[in-house]
Formats: C-alpha cells, structure tokens, sequence
C-alpha cells in the first residue's frame, strides 16, 4: 500500500466539535470534550463525590481510633499492648496519608505556598501599572455609562460587579481552577437574574454580560493570566519549541488551499497571522476571541478567492494548522486556557466564536501529536527534517515572505543561475582537463609503439657508389639548340 493511500486525512467532522455529552453545544479539549455547562456539571459531582469518600474516610479512622482508645482503656496494666501500638502506628500512618486530601479543598495548594516561601512575585513596572490603571478607568467608565440605560438592573449590576471584585480578593490564596469555577458560576447567575428577575430580553442580556466580562477581566487580568501556580507557562514553552521545530512543513503537505503568488490572498494570509499574534495583547476573553475570529474569516476568504468557491470545513482546518505554524503565537497555550476559564461561556459554546475557538484548540492538538504519516512522510524523513540533518525542497513562492521587494526575489533567482552556471563551467572544465590528459596519455602510447616498431625493425638507407651528374649531361647535341627566346618591345 502506498504511502498516500494511509495517509492520515486532516478532518474533524461536525459531530466530533460539539460537546460528547449531546447537549448541541461545542465541546473543548481543555473540558475533555465537554461543553462548559457540562463540564461544570461532571466536574460538581467528581469533586463532591470525591469530598464525599474523603469525609467518610476521616470518620472511619476515627471512629477506629475511639475503638483503640476504648479496648486500651479496658485493657488491665499501664502499658499499652503490642497489637494496639502496631495498630496505632499504622493509622497514624494512614491518617496522615490520605486525609490530607480533604484540607486540600479549604487550604491553598502546597505548590502555591511553597513558590510563594521562594520568592516573592515581581512587582510590575511604572509603566506597565499606569497603563494598566488609564484602562482600568477608562473601562470603567465606560461600564457606568452602559449601566445608564439599565437604570435599576443596571444599579443591581455594578453592585452584583462589586462584591464579586471584593470576594475574589479574599479567594487569592484558592487554584486557578476553583476561581474559575467562581467566575463562571458569576456569570450564570448574573445572566439568569437579568433575564428572570429584571426581564431583560435574551439579546440585552448578552450584551450586559459581555460588558461585565470587560470590566471584571480587567481588573483580575494580571492576577489570573497564567499564574505561577499553574503549569501555563511551561506548556508555552513546549508548544512554541514544537512549533519551532516544525518549521520546515510547507503548506502542500498540510494539503492548504491556498495560494499566496496572488496578492489578494497573500495579504489575506499576512492578516491572519498578524490577528493570531495579537490574540496575546489583548486582556479581555471576548478580545481574545475576536482575534480569533478574524484570523478564521481571513482564511475563508483566502481559500474562497483561490478555490473561486464557497471554503470548506475540510479546507479551514489544515490552512488553520498552517498559519499557526507560520506565526507561532507567544503565549498559545496560556491564552487558550485564560479563555477556555473565564470567557463568558455562551460564547464558547455556540456562535462562530465557540467553532473558530474549539477549530484552533484541534489545529493545536493535532500540532502537538503531528507525525509523518499526517504529512505523507516516511517516519525516516520525518526524523531528518524534525532533526535538522535534511531540509524538504521548496518551491519558489514557499521560501519568500509574501512581503519581500521583488527586485530582490529576482536578485537572488539570477544568483542561483551564476551559480548553476558556475558548476556547469567547472564541470566542463574538469571534463576538458580529463580529455587533456586523455590525449597526452595517448600521445606518448603512439609514440611508444611507434619506437618499438622502429627497434624492432630498424631502416638501413644504403648510399649510392656514383656521383650525381648533371640533368643534361647525357645530352650530346646541346650546341644544336636554338638560342633561348628575347623579350621584344613592340611599338603601338
């Protein structure tokens, strides 16, 4: 079977994008497929269930420690038996084991603290918190002006804002996880008293719930943007050196449908490389998100004016998977997961928003777990070009940004002709030094076997006895001759 016939498609079908519970919502793989609605619900009933066997562990232990204590009470002398000092030794041992899993739950994490012995965070610079502060203000007002027009909802709001900004300065010391949980159950409850309480209808509802995002985010922003707590940090660096590493992949092996010789889409694909890159700058999720979804819609019209049709889904996820690779976005990771906790999560679970984000979130799994046989590669020349010793061969419009002056693309293509034409000239050259030598060596071969014939059969030139005599010597009657004719000059 050839290569291409195993080959790997690059497709994800509709069905394997929504949430694997069979709500109708798009899923995540940051939730395990879940939508967010039910992955807070699974995500509920494992940590009650988990606190649930962890309470009925620490009263199991102690109710066999008031066992103990009551059969050693009983026991006659003062001093302990040997059983109940084995049994107290293993308790304590087991005690000390497994309940400390419930303290996890009303503590802050051990790695927290520990980072937190270390070192102390880095104050953030001047400039940086003014910047910070001249936004947090100028959001702000914003969001008091917005509330104007909800009149008494939108009192209700800024109050229901605040307390929520109050209580999560006294959940610092929680995990990333458990904030998140905090701020998506925020969001929910905001929304279901709007729209229940205060009948604002559904399309005012996510407008106010998109304004309490950008101003709430804002705010904690800086706070629980990858926080040291979590392993954010280190999954950027390894996706970035992945990234890195696969640079040599060109768009025919990812099958993009795509051409970049013509301007329109060139510009098309440099948009949406400069939209995925800015994804970082950005602090608010729905920010975050636009980006997104501009780089997507960029790569639609791309495919749309090159394929002169209507772009498919089998066609947006590999040209997707290419731009990321093409622009390597600072931070992927990190942005991915501050989305995926504190985005208002409507907009991840339906809307072209929730399908850009959950296509991005395959396009990097499928980066993180590319082979050879994605590319229709051999698993030995994957190895090469991932190693560096081999380079594939690239057609000309692969290996020139789509901005480069064409004066120098022509620059560099007449080089490479002097260079062709370089090696043509010393190939000619070492052919003519060779047929030189050919004739040298066939020169001295003639005369060699020429010299041994001549050895071999030597000419001996023998010399005449008479002495030469005149032509006409033998001639007797030369005074007979006639006298030898004159010029004569006539007169005209």
């Amino acid at each position: 079977m050839s290569l291409k016939s195993e080959r790997r498609a690059i497709h994800v079908d509709q069905s394997e994008l929504l949430c694997k519970k069979g709500c109708g919502y798009y899923g995540n793989p940051a939730w395990q497929g879940f939508c967010s609605k039910c992955w807070r619900e699974e995500y509920q009933k494992a940590r009650q269930k988990q606190i649930q066997e962890d309470w009925e562990l620490a009263e199991r232990l102690q109710r066999e420690e008031n066992e103990a204590y009551a059969s050693s009470q009983g026991a006659q002398g003062g001093q302990p038996s040997l059983g109940f000092a084995k049994f107290e030794e293993k308790k304590s041992n087991e005690k000390t084991r497994k309940v400390t899993t419930v303290k996890k739950f009303f503590t802050a994490s051990s790695k927290s603290m520990q980072k937190k012995d270390m070192k102390e965070p880095k104050a953030p610079s001047p400039s940086l918190t003014r910047q910070y502060s001249i936004e947090t203000d100028r959001v702000s007002k914003d969001f008091i002006e917005f509330l104007k027009t909800y009149q008494k909802a939108g009192q209700d709001m800024y109050k229901q804002c605040k307390l929520f900004l109050e209580a999560v300065q006294h959940k610092k010391e929680s995990n990333i996880e458990e904030l998140s949980e905090f701020t998506q159950d925020f969001y929910q409850n905001t929304a279901d008293k709007l729209q229940m309480y205060w009948k604002v209808p559904p399309n005012k509802v996510e407008e106010a719930m998109d304004q309490i995002e950008k101003f709430i985010m804002t705010r904690l922003y800086k706070h629980v943007f990858c926080p040291e707590t979590t392993d954010d940090e280190k999954k950027d660096l390894t996706v970035q050196k992945r990234i890195r590493a696969l640079h040599w992949v060109t768009p025919q092996m990812l099958c993009v449908p795509v051409n970049e010789d013509i301007p329109e889409v060139s510009d098309m694909v440099v948009k949406a490389i400069t939209d995925i890159i800015e994804m970082d700058s950005k602090r608010i999720p729905r920010d975050k998100l636009a980006c997104i979804t501009g780089c997507s819609k960029q790569i639609f019209n791309a495919i749309r004016i090159t394929k002169n049709e209507p772009a498919s889904a089998d066609d947006f996820l590999p040209t997707l998977i290419y731009i990321v690779l093409k622009a390597n976005p600072p931070r992927l990771q990190s942005n991915i997961q501050y989305i995926t906790r504190f985005c208002n999560p409507s907009r991840l679970m339906t809307g072209e928003d929730g399908y850009y984000f959950t296509n991005l979130c395959c396009a990097i799994a499928f980066i993180e777990k590319l082979d050879g046989q994605s590319l229709n590669l051999s698993e030995e020349e994957f190895n090469r070009y991932m190693s560096g010793q081999a380079s594939p061969k690239r057609h000309d419009s692969d290996i020139w940004d789509t901005d480069t002056c064409p004066g120098v693309k022509q620059m560099h293509r007449n080089l490479d002709l002097l260079s062709q034409l370089s090696e043509r000239q010393e190939r000619i050259v070492t052919e003519a030094k060779k047929l030189e030598k050919d004739l040298i060596d066939w020169t001295e071969d003639v005369t060699r076997e020429v010299q041994d014939i001549v050895e071999k059969y030597p000419l001996n030139i023998k010399s005449s006895s008479q002495a030469l005599a005149s032509i006409d010597s033998e001639n007797v009657e030369d005074d007979r001759l006639p006298p030898p004719l004159q010029p004569q000059v006539y007169a005209g």
